[in-house]
């Protein structure tokens, strides 16, 4: 019988993730053609999570978990799961049910009848997200399907079903910093869109703020796109070209009215402008170095302190 994983990252979920094992296991019922594994993904939580899956685990022959030395990010915790996951089809979902596991049979029946490699969702509205998020949120996703060769759509969830050669493809890109979503995206392979409305959580709280948004989305730019660079590079073209311009007016109006010394208040502008812009250059520059030297580092993406699994290539 074929198995199917499923992998729960988990920060601070001891409210949810009963409720969430109560409504996936509900569905595995539904699917009893199947056998389910459900791997739990503890990203270093300091509240009761690892006591809510341990308990979990003893109930239940099925529940798997790999428990972080730390908070190493859910990015760090998506790739643990697919370390581990051992089934023969592996899904990513979040344990607060804005991912509804209700989804999965016809994701399952998408790679099965279909012939895709991936079922992935996505959300047709943002209700229920602050206006301001939404709006810098669909922002982004256009600014990368301009910039990026990769496929990125707008509303996009990490929750996605795939096949094993697909979780095996990704298990290759072995990258320190990784934006998940560009990776799904890069390895290629047929992927079936599923579209619904927006779940709000069923309990807790959000662990994503504005600041967290932002920083994870200079992540996808920095590691998909070398156009910020291009962009430095024409910026410096274009303020030299001005500087130059700028030379032949000073030039002219000194021969012509002997005044070199007036409007010096916007020369402090324009030095003020241009050093502007070559610390935002510099920051560019800055940024892609800081990822080379984390990459170069070579330091393991996340570091296990507590187990009852094995990572899929020993089993």
């Amino acid at each position: 019988m074929e198995q199917i994983s499923i992998i729960v990252p988990c920060y601070n979920e001891e409210e949810v993730l009963p409720l969430f094992y109560a409504e996936v296991n509900r569905v595995a019922g539904l699917m009893g053609e199947y056998d389910f594994e459900f791997l739990f993904v503890d990203d270093g939580s300091r509240d009761k999570t690892m006591e809510v899956i341990r308990d979990l685990a003893a109930r239940d022959g099925r529940v798997k978990y790999v428990s972080f030395s730390r908070n190493f990010g859910k990015e760090a915790a998506m790739y643990a799961g697919f370390t581990y996951a051992g089934g023969d089809y592996v899904a990513v979902m979040d344990a607060d049910l804005q991912d509804p596991p209700a989804l999965l049979p016809e994701m399952m029946a998408a790679i099965r009848e279909e012939g895709y490699d991936s079922v992935a969702t996505r959300r047709v509205t943002r209700k229920g997200e602050p206006p301001i998020r939404s709006f810098f949120a669909r922002c982004f996703y256009k600014l990368m399907r301009r910039i990026s060769k990769t496929d990125m759509v707008d509303g996009a969830r990490d929750y996605r079903l795939m096949t094993r050669q697909f979780v095996n493809s990704l298990l290759e890109l072995g990258e320190y910093n990784r934006f998940s979503k560009g990776l799904y995206g890069w390895v290629g392979y047929k992927t079936k869109w599923l579209e619904y409305e927006n779940v709000e959580r069923a309990a807790g709280e959000t662990k994503w703020s504005f600041w967290k948004l932002l920083l994870y989305s200079i992540e996808g730019i920095v590691a998909f796109s070398a156009a910020p660079l291009a962009i430095a590079a024409v910026t410096g073209i274009v303020c030299c070209l001005l500087a130059f311009l700028f030379i032949v007016v000073v030039v002219v109006r000194t021969l012509v009215f002997g005044d070199p010394v007036a409007g010096w208040p916007s020369l402090v502008c324009v030095i003020l402008f241009v050093g502007g812009l070559q610390l935002f250059c510099m920051g560019i520059l800055g940024e892609y170095l800081a990822k080379t030297y984390l990459e170069v580092k070579g330091r393991p993406i996340f570091l296990c302190r507590e187990s009852n699994a094995e990572p899929y290539e020993t089993k």
